[in-house]
Parts: structure tokens; C-alpha cells; sequence
């Protein structure tokens, strides 16, 4: 029935040591042999994203950017993609100025921060990628940025967003990948449409989709698959919406679905 799974990255595929389980790779093999499509739906970077996808040797266009990028890791041809409007980045931008705000561009695949301090170091580290230190965002924004993210703590992020909604909410999607990222992007750069295009791409029905998440930011690919699943440790209001519930990352959540629904195997 099932022809095409999404899978988050982060805290569902991934274990909590950033690795994928034997078990999950020979799971996502098996459905592979079977003509099902297994892709990638994640808030990082495509770079970032490629080398995952490398790892477990997925050939296939993969979601990235939250659905801003649909991308092939081994040939780099674009499928999909998305900006952040031009007048709503730089008022995002103006906004940091103003408050002091950490914030991250990203052009042409590349992450920029306008200066170098823990924020973008930590960041650097989980997504494995390196950063480029530029202080004129405004000379840089006369690019099209894939995606703009503020780093700071979860209940200030509330705070901003509050802010800029009514400023830039009907221009951009935002959302938080985690719960001290907030991020910015197009309308249409989000994991459902990106979904929609790659069903469409492998030639099937949503109601012949499966996603997998843990983050709120994986709410429109839930809501848009046929079987939306929430890991064990999502956060609650995307359990809400999912269809079914799945064990954690670091039990084999991901593996566990595709046995389940894709390979009928209990």
C-alpha cells in the first residue's frame, strides 16, 4: 500500500548519539527492495542532510531546508525550491539588528552568522557543517536565502515570534525544529508541500505516503501523509495529530513503522 516514507532526521532517525541503527538501515533496505521510496524530511541544510543521506546510501531526491529544497545527494540536481520573500528577510534581519538577536543566514547552501560566538559553534557541530563569518547581512540579502534561523531560549523565541507575526507572519512560514531554533521561510517551503511535490515526483497518492517526526516542524508532513507518525519522544501536540505513535529514536521508532506498515512484519 505504502509507497513512499519521509523520514525526519534529527531525534527520529537519528539516536541520540547521532547515529542510525543497524537494525533501522536493514529495515529501510528491505522496503527499498520492495519499490518503496525512502527519503529524507529535514530542517537541516542540504549539505548537512547529503552526508546523512550518504551514510545509509539513499539515492534518492531528499526534503530539506523544513521542504524549501528537494535535492539529489549524489548528483546535486535541484527538484524544489524555495526562498524567503526579500522585503520579509530583511525586515527579520532589521528586527536582529535591533534587538541583538543571534541570527543565521543561509545562501547557495552556505551558513552565515555575522560574528562568532557559541551559538553558531554549537550549531556547527550537530549539523557537522562549517560557517562563514559575515557581518554585512544586508550586502548578503540581496540573495535569496533558503532559510533564516534565530538561535536563543525557547520561551523568548515565543516572545519574538509574537512580534513578527503580524509583521512578516503572511509573507513566511515559521516554525521551531528544536526548541531553541526558530526558523523562517517561504510559504511553500514547508514539509507538506515538499512531500506533495516528491509523491507526485514517485508518481503516488498521499494516501500512499508515510512521515515520521518528533518536532512541531514536522506538523504539515504529519497532517499531509496518509499515516502521519509521531516518534515516542515527540512533543505532545504533534502526537495529537499523528495517526500513530511509534517507539522513540533510540528504540528503533523508525524501524518499527517500516516493519510494521511497509513490510508487514509484527
Amino acid at each position: 500500500m505504502y509507497r513512499l516514507v519521509a523520514i525526519d532526521v534529527d531525534d527520529t532517525l537519528l539516536t541520540d548519539d547521532l547515529t542510525v541503527t543497524e537494525g533501522t538501515r536493514r529495515a529501510m533496505a528491505d522496503a527499498i527492495e520492495r519499490g518503496v521510496t525512502i527519503t529524507l524530511a529535514t530542517g537541516r541544510m542540504f549539505a548537512s542532510a547529503a552526508q546523512v543521506a550518504k551514510q545509509i546510501e539513499l539515492n534518492v531526491p531528499i526534503i530539506t531546508y523544513q521542504g524549501s529544497l528537494v535535492k539529489t545527494p549524489f548528483d546535486g540536481r535541484v527538484l524544489y525550491e524555495r526562498s524567503v520573500p526579500a522585503d520579509a528577510a530583511h525586515e527579520i534581519n532589521r528586527y536582529c539588528e535591533r534587538h541583538g538577536l543571534h541570527l543565521q543566514l543561509y545562501i547557495d547552501d552556505v551558513l552565515y552568522t555575522k560574528e562568532d560566538n557559541d551559538k553558531v559553534r554549537g550549531y556547527s557541530r550537530l549539523s557537522n557543517i562549517p560557517y562563514v563569518v559575515e557581518p554585512d547581512f544586508g550586502k548578503l540579502l540581496q540573495q535569496p536565502s533558503t532559510k533564516m534561523l534565530i538561535i536563543d531560549d525557547p520561551e523568548e523565541l515565543d516572545r519574538i515570534a509574537a512580534q513578527l507575526g503580524p509583521v512578516v507572519g503572511d509573507k513566511v512560514h515559521m516554525t521551531k525544529s528544536k526548541p531553541h531554533f526558530l526558523e523562517f521561510l517561504h510559504k511553500e517551503g514547508t514539509k507538506g508541500d515538499a512531500l506533495r511535490f516528491m509523491a507526485g515526483h514517485v508518481g503516488c497518492g498521499m494516501d500512499q505516503v508515510i512521515a515520521i517526526g518528533d518536532s512541531w516542524n514536522d506538523s504539515e508532513m504529519i497532517r499531509a501523509a496518509g499515516l502521519g507518525v509521531a516518534m515516542d519522544n515527540a512533543v505532545p501536540a504533534l502526537k495529537e495529530i499523528a495517526d500513530y505513535v511509534t517507539r522513540s529514536n533510540n528504540d528503533e521508532g523508525v524501524r518499527h513503522v517500516i516493519e510494521k506498515f511497509v513490510l508487514g512484519q509484527e
